[in-house]
């Protein structure tokens, strides 16, 4: 017997319990948020990666072009090059050390302010009271270190100093062996390591750049020929200056200051020697020797003879040495300009060879 078909209803849901119900919604958010903490993390990471990148490739860029330029394969090998390649080198990877510190901290930022957005954007009020009441304890507490990093920047972006360097940070001066953006190390000549604080720093001498002058006073007895010394005194430093051997470290000719000072029983004879800052106290001292064996063979003694270093005013006025600055004369107004041919200038010829009347 066949039944006919009839409709059943389907059985009812049955509705989950209200904990059960809590606890699902409460997994969907935490997934939710995990999975945005994921992506805003995994992002941060990625553009860290590619600044990164970036900010190596250009130092890399600038180093290459500087042992490309000096014709070396190891950077080491910059020493022996020009010293404004080697500096180059020291200043680029110095700046892509701070770069790179610097993307690391405002992504660090960025991404725990975007995760506290994400999972209870209610507390990035709270988050951002707290940070400004952080930020200004650290303010007070830590704006030394705050001057040493600024301070620090400007020294390593500006080329005040560099590794090697023989400097007078007026805290301590020696040879530079190691530069940060915080702290600057300088070897003394004792050997004792100063670690200077940048920010302490308000001024910087710097003998290894550019050029430096030896300044040499001699002293003979009163009753020599000033002229016979004057002019043998000259006369050997420009031998020493178009030496082979010295004349790649001399960068100017000699200068003769004449008569110093009378210091006594002697005659004080000043002469100066411009060479590069890295070769002034060998050429000082080969001069020295030079300056005692010409003026023995002159039979004139040398009592003293010493190096002299300028400082205060006499440092100030004898900066541009015996020689003062050029400058072109002033215009005088009033004066009639004069004609090419002036009155009492021979006349030109003519073609003809006739003078003119």
């Amino acid at each position: 017997m066949i039944l006919p078909f009839a409709d059943t209803d389907s059985p009812a849901e049955t509705p989950l319990p209200d904990g059960v119900e809590a606890l699902l919604a409460w997994l969907t958010q935490v997934g939710k948020n995990a999975l945005t903490v994921a992506l805003i993390i995994g992002s941060c990471i990625v553009i860290g990666l590619v600044l990164r990148l970036i900010i190596r490739r250009v130092v890399r860029r600038i180093v290459d072009s500087a042992k490309n330029k000096a014709s070396v394969d190891d950077t080491q090998a910059l020493e022996r090059s020009p010293l404004a390649d080697m500096r180059l080198v020291q200043r680029t990877r110095t700046l892509g050390t701070i770069l790179q510190n610097i993307v690391n901290v405002m992504l660090v930022v960025i991404a725990i302010v975007l995760i506290v957005n994400a999972l209870n954007s209610s507390l990035l009020g709270s988050l951002t009271l707290l940070t400004a009441a952080v930020g200004a304890g650290l303010g007070f507490g830590a704006q030394n270190i705050v001057k040493d990093v600024l301070n620090g920047m400007f020294i390593v972006a500006e080329d005040q100093i560099g590794i090697g360097d023989v400097v007078d940070l007026g805290l301590a001066s020696g040879v530079v062996e190691y530069v940060s953006v915080r702290i600057t190390q300088v070897r003394d000549v004792n050997g004792t390591l100063w670690y200077v604080r940048n920010g302490e720093v308000t001024r910087i001498g710097n003998m290894s750049q550019g050029w430096a002058r030896s300044i040499i006073d001699i002293g003979v007895p009163a009753d020599s020929d000033l002229d016979l010394v004057e002019h043998t005194m000259l006369e050997t430093a420009q031998g020493l200056a178009k030496d082979p051997k010295w004349r790649t470290r001399i960068i100017d000719k000699p200068e003769l200051w004449g008569l110093e000072s009378i210091d006594g029983d002697a005659l004080v004879v000043r002469i100066v020697i411009k060479a590069r800052a890295n070769a002034k106290d060998d050429v000082a001292q080969e001069l020295r020797r030079r300056l005692r064996a010409a003026l023995l063979e002159k039979e004139i003694s040398v009592p003293r003879m010493a190096d002299v270093v300028p400082t205060g005013l006499d440092g100030a006025r004898r900066v541009r040495g015996a020689n003062p600055p050029r400058t072109r004369p002033n215009a005088v107004t009033g004066v009639p300009v004069i004609p090419d041919r002036g009155i009492w200038r021979r006349k030109k010829p003519t073609d003809d060879g006739s003078t003119p009347k």
